[in-house]
Formats: C-alpha cells, structure tokens, sequence
C-alpha cells in the first residue's frame, strides 16, 4: 500500500484498544536490598566494573518502589488505559526455589490495586532480564533447571495476582536473554558462548511452555497468557541468492527459534543445518517442544527499526554492526558469513533507523503466521536526547513524530485485518537502559535524575490525548 492509501488524519481507532505504557522492574524500581530482595544478574553485571556507561546501576533507577502511588496517578492524569510492567524474580523468590517472600508480593499486590483503582489494567511481564544469581551460579538459562525454576516462580506469582490481573506475559525478549547475554556478553550475565547461548534459547522457550501451563493451573480461564517477542525484521541487501541466504539464516536465529517452537512446535530445519557444527541441539529432549506449543493466548511484539544483513567472508574477530551494542562477539551463533549494514533514513539516539513499515510488516507477517491470535504491540518507542527548556518543560516533538508515525502503521494493519488490540508506549519513565546506563532516554515522562521529579514530556500529552479519544492528534497540535 502506498502511503496515499494510508489512513488519513483523523486517525481512530477501535473503542477497546488499549493505550498503555511499558517499564521492566530492574530498570525503574530501585530499592534493590530492601524486603529480602537479593541480586540479580543485572545488579552483579552493573556493578562489574567497565559493563555499563559510567559505571552507572540500577540500586536506585528512579524508585518506583517508593514513589508507585504517584506513578499510578501520573498514568491516570494521561488517560492511559493499561500498563504493562514486569516483577523482579528475586524480590519475590529471592534464591530462586523455594517459598516466596511475602513483602516482596505485597509490592506488585499493591500496584496491582493501584492501577485497578485508577481505571488502569495491569500487564504483568514475568521475566524481563532479571535472573536471581543465584540460578546463574548453578548454570543460568543454558542449565535446564532453570526453566522449572521459572514454572515455579509463575505458578507463586499466578497464585498471588490471577485474580486481578488478566493479561500475563511470560518472557521479555528471549533473543536478548539468550544471545545479549550468553553470546555477545552485552548483557548480564556477560558470557560469550556461542552454544551456551542456543541452549539457553531452547530452555527460554521451554521455561514460557512449562511457565504458561503453571500459570493457567491457577488462574481464571478468562486470563490471556502471552509471550513478548522483539522480532526481527530483516531484509536482504540485494535479491542475490547469496544474500537472501544470509537474511535467511538472520530470520531463523531472531525469529524462528522461538516462534517455530511456539507456533508449530518445531525448530526450523534451516536453522538446525546452519548451527550443526555447534551443537547437535541434544538438549531438546522428547515432549519438549509439545510443551512449548502450549497454545498462546495473544503474541507481544516488541519492534524498534529494521535489520539489513547481506552475505559476507567470516570475520568470527571483527565488531558487530548490528545496533545490539559494542562487542566482539557476535550474538548470531553459527552466522559470522553475515554482514550487518545500517539502513538509510533519520535514527534515534540508538542509532537505530526510524522506519514505522517495519512495524506494519511485522504485524502482517504475523497475523499470517498465526491467524486468530491476537497481538500487542508490547514495546515500541524512541531514545533522544531530551532537556528541559529554562520554564521546566521538555519538548520532545520527534518522538511525537515517531509515535505518530509507528501508530498509524498499527492502525494500517488494522485496517488490513490484523487483530492488533494494543500498544504500548516504550517507555512511561525515563529510566536505567541497561548496557548504556542512564544515556538513553526512552520516557514519555522525563525524570531528573538527581532529584526523581517526574515531568511529562510534550510526547506523554500527546499521546495521552490519543488514549482518551482513541484518536491520533494531529502532529501539529501537540
């Protein structure tokens, strides 16, 4: 579709879509010593001396442990209709096994009825990065037993909010857990291991099939139980064989390894052949992917911008120009014959290119892949540079422009038959973005960090007014 055929301004959209925002726990909460919680692999990564920018941590974040209330509040004055935020596992089960500690849950109960007070429905993501270490001291996620921690840890969780909260979310962005953090070493917990990091990938998708079955032993039937992927978007440089290969074998290590397992309980054979000479994959044992095909309630997509890869010599030494940060190893085992390229057009503060048919044609690939499920856009946002002006206000007009841009690429896809029923803002706070430390502000809400005060951004107002009509503003009202 051209972009004259696009929906014009007024832009609606259907009356129960939800507008909501997104956080994780390690990044916004704080209060990492206090009512049992103890460490995660994100606080020991932070705390390695030279992992994050300037040395900078998630101890404090912007401690929405203690300022929730006034968070929720916040939220409702927008006109948001749902938040979307994760639970930090250690603060629940702090070694990872065993019973939960009961202050830790009161917190997310407390929120929980926070945000149902204000009108506002609770999205909870239970995995967003954050492993208890001590599961990372006993293997991690390339250890099996993780993955019946985790089916442990929801079935706790389940128990304590199902009542109240009908959207659940298993994992966060398993390609990052997996290949971030046992790949490249970009992220916690900081290891470079190539089969590792596919092993992990295989008992990701295994703790979301054990987890989700945990999950609906103890809630509602009502209750949807989902899975957030960050789904790549990856497109050939040229129409050559050799480089549609190289896309091919991209899409198969960001996106099939999990969606081949939890949409037709299989690996791709293409993905199989290409990681042979890593492993022979023996750790996916008989029932497995029958567990991981657990039926999904709805499918999460997290989008940011493209990836455009073309064919290239193996260079398994050389840096990754692949936007997941700075590293020499590569986060795509088996795939070092891959050239990664910067697509054209404006970028973010990331770095990353600002190209909204992306995101239209990763709902279409879906709502193709899936037919009948529906899908959220759990995360999709955009890092500038954001200051206040000398009144104390922060403009922000390029993320209005990207929202506004990103949104009716949503609304397109409607229009074309996508079940899209929401979309989340990445994200409600400027907050701690992991690797690179406080830098990067992703929030509709800018907080100074020296003294936690929350100011919304001109973004956060327009995309507010958005949420109460359930119509996009015109750019040039914001």
């Amino acid at each position: 579709m051209s972009e004259s055929a696009q929906p014009v301004n007024p832009v609606t959209f259907p009356p129960a879509f939800l507008w909501g925002a997104a956080t994780s726990a390690y990044q916004i909460e704080g209060a990492v010593r206090e009512d049992g919680r103890t460490p995660s692999i994100w606080d020991t990564f932070s705390h390695t001396p030279g992992k994050t920018a300037g040395g900078e941590t998630g101890d404090i974040a912007v401690d929405h442990y203690h300022l929730y209330r006034d968070d929720v509040a916040l939220m409702a004055e927008l006109g948001l209709t749902a938040y979307r935020f994760s639970i930090s596992w250690s603060r629940v089960q702090p070694t990872g096994r065993g019973p939960a500690v009961q202050v830790g849950l009161d917190f997310y109960r407390r929120l929980v009825d926070e945000l149902l007070s204000k009108g506002i429905k609770p999205a909870v993501t239970l995995y967003h990065w954050d492993l208890p270490q001590e599961l990372e001291d006993a293997g991690g996620w390339p250890e099996r037993d993780t993955a019946y921690r985790f089916a442990e840890y929801a079935q706790i969780v389940g128990e304590a909010l199902g009542d109240r909260v009908e959207h659940w979310i298993t994992l966060n962005e398993p390609w990052c857990s997996a290949f971030l953090g046992y790949a490249s070493g970009v992220h916690a917990p900081g290891r470079t291991e190539p089969v590792a990091s596919l092993r992990a990938a295989h008992h990701l998708n295994l703790a979301h099939g054990l987890g989700t079955s945990a999950l609906r032993s103890v809630m509602p039937a009502r209750n949807s139980v989902a899975i957030s992927l960050n789904s790549s978007v990856v497109r050939p440089l040229s129409q050559s064989a050799a480089d549609l290969a190289a896309a091919r074998k991209i899409d198969d290590l960001a996106n099939g390894v999990f969606h081949g397992p939890l949409l037709r309980g299989a690996y791709p054979e293409t993905l199989l052949a290409s990681t042979s000479s890593l492993t022979d994959w023996s750790y996916v044992l008989d029932g497995d992917l029958r567990t991981i095909n657990e039926p999904l309630g709805a499918l999460g997509l997290n989008y940011y911008t493209p990836t455009l890869v073309s064919a290239a010599d193996a260079d398994p030494k050389g840096p990754r120009a692949d936007g997941h940060g700075a590293s020499n190893y590569s986060p795509w085992p088996g795939a070092d014959d891959v050239a990664f390229h910067q697509t054209p057009g404006e970028r973010t503060e990331m770095g990353w290119t600002i190209d909204p048919t992306g995101l239209h044609e990763l709902i279409m690939r879906y709502t193709k892949e899936a037919p009948g499920l529906p899908l959220y856009i759990t995360e999709n946002g955009a890092a500038y540079d954001d200051k206040p002006d000398p009144d104390g206000r922060v403009h922000d007009p390029e993320r209005i422009a990207y929202l506004h841009g990103h949104l009716r690429a949503v609304r397109r896809a409607i229009a074309e038959g996508a079940d899209v029923r929401g979309y989340f803002l990445w994200s409600l706070l400027d907050n701690f973005e992991w690797a690179y430390g406080y830098e990067k502000r992703f929030g509709a809400v800018y907080v100074d960090y020296a003294t936690l005060a929350r100011t919304p951004k001109s973004s956060a107002l327009w995309y507010g007014k958005a949420a109460r009509t359930g119509t996009l503003p015109a750019l040039e009202t914001a």
